[in-house]
C-alpha cells in the first residue's frame, strides 16, 4: 500500500496531516501501537522541517507485511552540514518559529531515535530527502541502538543509510 501527500510549505495549521493519516492507517492495519508511535514521531519531525525550512514537499509511505518506508521530499535549501544538523539542540529555525514552539533541534535527532534505518540525502541548493524505515518482522533496532548516530552521508542513496 502506497499513500501519497502534499506537505505546504508554511501551513502550521496543516503540519501533521500526512503523519496523523499514516498513524490512522497503520492503527487500522493491525500494526504494533509502539511501532505506531514511532512511525508517527520520525514522520511528523520529518514533515515539520518541510513546513518549517523547505516551503512543503511530498511525503511517501509505503506500508507491506515487511515493514514501513516513509520517504519525504523537499526543493528547499538543503542541509549545508548534516553532521551539526544531527546535533540534539542545534537548529537553524528563526526566533518567530521557535516562539510557536518549534525549532528546539530535535527534528533529525527524534527521526534517527525511532527509526530502524534512517537516510538523509541533502545538499546546499537541491534540497533533502529523508528516508524512514520501520520493520515490522520484530528485527527492529533496539532501542539503545536507535539512539546512535544513524544519518547517511550527503549524497548516498536510501540503500546506502547508515542503519542505527
Amino acid at each position: 500500500m502506497t499513500l501519497t501527500f502534499t506537505v505546504p510549505g508554511g501551513d502550521f495549521n496543516q503540519a501533521g496531516r500526512a503523519s496523523g493519516e499514516v498513524k490512522k492507517v497503520l492503527a487500522r492495519l493491525g500494526v504494533d501501537p509502539g511501532i505506531i508511535k514511532r512511525a508517527a514521531v520520525a514522520m511528523y519531525e520529518a514533515e515539520i522541517n518541510m513546513v518549517i525550512h523547505a516551503g512543503g514537499g511530498t511525503a511517501v509511505a509505503e506500508i507491506s507485511p515487511e515493514r514501513v518506508v516513509l520517504t519525504l521530499e523537499d526543493t528547499g535549501p538543503g542541509i549545508p552540514d548534516l553532521d551539526l544538523a544531527m546535533r540534539e539542540g542545534y537548529s537553524t529555525a528563526p526566533e518567530w518559529i521557535r516562539e510557536l514552539g518549534f525549532g528546539a533541534g530535535m527534528g533529525l535527532p527524534n527521526m534517527r531515535r525511532n527509526s530502524d534505518e534512517l537516510s538523509i540525502d541533502s545538499a546546499p541548493g537541491r534540497g533533502t530527502r529523508v528516508t524512514i524505515v520501520l520493520r515490522l518482522d520484530g528485527e527492529g533496532a533496539s532501542v539503545e541502538n536507535r539512539a546512535a548516530p544513524a544519518a547517511a552521508p550527503a549524497g548516498t542513496s536510501p540503500a546506502e543509510g547508515v542503519a542505527p
